[in-house]
Formats: C-alpha cells, sequence, structure tokens
C-alpha cells in the first residue's frame, strides 16, 4: 500500500500540474486583451454576468486606454478590485435579490445611448442566473422555485437555460435591444457544450430573442416540474417577437472554451512524454455513470497487450455532466464522477483521476474537485465508509474529505465547465 500511494503521489502532482496548465490557458488575464474592439467615438460603457466577468473586467480595464464605465456582476466571493467598473456579487445557481437589483441598474446603465457609443458585453457561464429579472406577472419568488426545482431535477444546462431565458425580461438578446442603436461588441468564456454563444449567460447580448414559453413548458412537464398560477399565465401569454429596429451593429467572440483548455493540457502531456487521448469537450450524462465509463476505458488501457507497451497514458474529457439527486449528502458533478470511477476501477493501483470544476466550486462546497485512484475504495473501507452507501446518498465530498484527496483552489475567476484527466500508468 506504501507503494502505492507514493505512485499515487507522482500521480497526483502531474494531473495537478495539467489541470494548472488547462487553466491557464482560459484565464482572462491572458486572453481577454488579445480580442479588443477599437475605442467608440462616444462612451464605452461594460455590462457583464458570470463567473468569470470580473476578471475580465479586470483584464479590460488594464488595457483600455480610454474612458470606460460599466457594471458587472458575479458569483460571491468570485469579484476582483476593478476601480473604473463596479462589480457586484451575488448569489448562484439560484438567482437572489442582489441578482435581480444588477439586471435592474445593467438596464439603467445602457438606456439613451446612441451609436457613436460602445458597449462590450463581459459574458461568461453562471450569468444566467446572477442577472435575474422576471417578465411581467413573474415574481423572483416563482424564478427561485423553479430554478431549484430544475437543478434538483435530471434537467440538462441547455434545458435549465431555455426556462430561464423563457421566464426572463433581460435574457434571449433582450439586454442588446436596450442598448437601442449602440453597437455591442461581446466577449464570451463559454461553458456551453456546443460553445453557442446565445446560450452562455442566457444569451444576454447574443440571441435575436428569447426562447419559447412552448420550448419552456415541455421542458416543465418532461420533469414534472409544477408549474404554479403565475408561471402557468406567463406560458400561455403569446410571445412577444424581438423588435429589431433601432439595433446597433452586434458583434461576438469566444474567446476560451473546454477545448481550449484541454488543449493546453494535451500539450503539456505531451512535453512531459505522455501518451493521450482525448475523449472530447462536450461529455454530458449522469456523473457517475460517465466516472464509471472512464475507468472502463482505463482498465481497457492496463490489460495486457492493450497498448503494446507499458507507457504513461492520460484521457482526457470536458463538459458537464448532471446529477439526480437522490439523497441529502455533500458534494458535486465532479466529486461524484470520481467515486463511480472509484467503485469501477477499485483495487487497480496504475490508474489515478483528478476531475475539477474549472471555476474552482464543485457544486455548492469548498473544493474544485478531488483526486481518486484504484486504491480509493479500499481505503475509504478502512477508514470506516460505505462507498456504495454513500453514492447512493450523494455524499461523495465526505468520502474523498476523510481519504485527504479533496482539491481546494479557490474561485479560479475562470469557467469553462469541468476539466477530468485519468492517468494510467
Amino acid at each position: 500500500m506504501l507503494a502505492a500511494r507514493q505512485g499515487s503521489a507522482a500521480a497526483q502532482r502531474t494531473l495537478s500540474e495539467l489541470f494548472a496548465h488547462a487553466l491557464a490557458r482560459v484565464d482572462p488575464l491572458r486572453i481577454v486583451t488579445q480580442h479588443l474592439p477599437p475605442r467608440p467615438r462616444g462612451r464605452t460603457v461594460v455590462v457583464g454576468a458570470g463567473k468569470a466577468a470580473a476578471r475580465m473586467a479586470l483584464a479590460l480595464e488594464r488595457a483600455w486606454d480610454g474612458p470606460l464605465t460599466g457594471l458587472v456582476v458575479t458569483r460571491c466571493g468570485h469579484s476582483e478590485p476593478c476601480e473604473r467598473i463596479e462589480v457586484i456579487e451575488a448569489g448562484h445557481p439560484v438567482p437572489d435579490a442582489a441578482a435581480n437589483l444588477a439586471a435592474l441598474r445593467t438596464l439603467a446603465l445602457v438606456e439613451g445611448l446612441g451609436p457613436d457609443d460602445l458597449v462590450i458585453g463581459l459574458m461568461s457561464g453562471g450569468g444566467s442566473s446572477l442577472l435575474a429579472l422576471p417578465r411581467p406577472g413573474i415574481t423572483l419568488a416563482d424564478k427561485r422555485r423553479i430554478n431549484g426545482e430544475l437543478l434538483r431535477s435530471s434537467a440538462g444546462i441547455g434545458e435549465i437555460n431555455t426556462v430561464r431565458k423563457a421566464l426572463s425580461a433581460i435574457k434571449g438578446g433582450r439586454l442588446a435591444q436596450a442598448c437601442g442603436p449602440a453597437p455591442v461588441y461581446t466577449l464570451v468564456i463559454s461553458d456551453a457544450p456546443d460553445d453557442d454563444p446565445a446560450t452562455v449567460a442566457g444569451g444576454l447580448t447574443v440571441a435575436a430573442r428569447a426562447s419559447s414559453a412552448a420550448d419552456a413548458l415541455r421542458i416543465l412537464q418532461r420533469h414534472a416540474i409544477p408549474l404554479g398560477p403565475s408561471i402557468a399565465a406567463a406560458m400561455r401569454a403569446p410571445d412577444e417577437p424581438a423588435n429589431e429596429r433601432g439595433l446597433g451593429a452586434r458583434d461576438v467572440k469566444v474567446i476560451a472554451t473546454a477545448g481550449d483548455a484541454l488543449r493546453a493540457a494535451q500539450q503539456r502531456a505531451a512535453q512531459l512524454d505522455i501518451a493521450c487521448t482525448c475523449l472530447g469537450a462536450r461529455l454530458e450524462g449522469e456523473a457517475r455513470e460517465v466516472g464509471r465509463a472512464h475507468a472502463d476505458m482505463a482498465l481497457g488501457l492496463v490489460r495486457p497487450g492493450a497498448l503494446g507497451r507499458r507507457v504513461p497514458h492520460l484521457l482526457l474529457s470536458g463538459g458537464k455532466t448532471t446529477v439526480a439527486i437522490r439523497g441529502h449528502g455533500k458534494g458535486g458533478r465532479n466529486t461524484e464522477f470520481l467515486l463511480g470511477f472509484a467503485i469501477a476501477c477499485a483495487g487497480e493501483p496504475g490508474l489515478h483521476a483528478l476531475a475539477c470544476d474549472t471555476d474552482g466550486i464543485d457544486g455548492s462546497e469548498d473544493n474544485a474537485g478531488a483526486f481518486a485512484d484504484g486504491t480509493s475504495i479500499v481505503r475509504a473501507i478502512a477508514a470506516g465508509f460505505d462507498p456504495y452507501r454513500l453514492l447512493r446518498h450523494n455524499d461523495a465530498y465526505s468520502l474523498f474529505a476523510r481519504l485527504g484527496d479533496l482539491i481546494v483552489t479557490g474561485p479560479t475567476r475562470t469557467t469553462v465547465n469541468d476539466f477530468r484527466a485519468v492517468l494510467v500508468v
């Protein structure tokens, strides 16, 4: 066991290095300055929302050589010390009163702009809940309830965002419409599986119109989520067509994606003489099942003749899995992925894994993710844990905390969804 733990320590150092390279590639301080627009003749106003919004604003402030005002909203704890752009913190993933106030103030900020002015949008994952303005007839409490029900269901992030936009008076391009004749230039750090900017932060400055009520209704019915009187009335109201008249030019640039992060890790792996297989940046599915699938693929690599010769081999993947809440434990989708992985490869000392959310917070806990290996289950049982019971109760955090294998980075102030790396040695 001692030899196995020493091998695990070395593997963890390698996996941590790969994760650090992935984060560096999508750091707003590195990439925002590469995509700045020309200065306008009039005012420059910054608006933004998301877990990376404050760091994007800081990068813009440092590089912009003209007058600048604005407001961005980010998740609590993800702020940066900006001087000219105001930063507001709000609740995530369930919108709160601060998110509602931020939406109202953002709309007031862009009111009355002209064609010589410029609006710069700084959008990233999480922005959909951080700017919350319910459409008429719906209260913030209604939106909070629906949002909470969706997060507890098996709904995918695309479905959740479709409902959020349908119930919103600011998402789905409505913020861009409020900018009037002023051109809007949007920079996007994508956490969307397809990197469609219209689905990041609710498409605040991107999409031509909000999601249809019919689409949202089908999603809510599919997941058996009760509407309530106000939501039902809003769903019956006719969709308001987008008004394209008087809009300024709109330009959108996706400046960082999960694929970028994975390529950075893959390049570093090549420098370390580690063979690599990238499984893609858009993996979805139940977290524990995706973990088991990764373990099965890794086990295939350690079987005799699988590689021809035993060399270090890396499996990389990104995307956003889901967790169906069955219990009242602690943890997020990355620790649940890892517990599924650890159970599937128990007893195989040559397999090591890291799974982290690139924003630094896995679910609602204090960790970005964790490490797991072929000894995790043996060590957990020796410590008095029942891994299968913990998995049934969505309590993977407790297991990895007891093993000392949590990864705590604090907020990274970027987000391109999950980063998963399995090292076979």
